[in-house]
């Protein structure tokens, strides 16, 4: 699925996340999403989320359950 896409995010996903300071190294953090900060319905760099832990990043890789 689309990371991109804010009708393929929803609270309880496990997704990996860019985060603000990872971008340059694309590093992804995985984790379960708590929040959707992003309103618009579509964003070219991926829906902004927080993760459960805390953790706000962009989804760049939605996973199967």
């Amino acid at each position: 699925m689309n990371g991109t896409e804010r009708k393929n995010v929803r609270p309880g996903l496990r997704v990996r996340v860019v985060q603000k300071q990872h971008q340059r190294s694309g590093e992804l953090t995985e984790g379960i999403v708590r929040d959707i900060l992003t309103n618009s319905a579509v964003h070219p760099r991926g829906i902004k989320v927080r993760l459960e832990g805390g953790i706000v990043g962009r989804v760049k890789e939605i996973l199967a359950d």
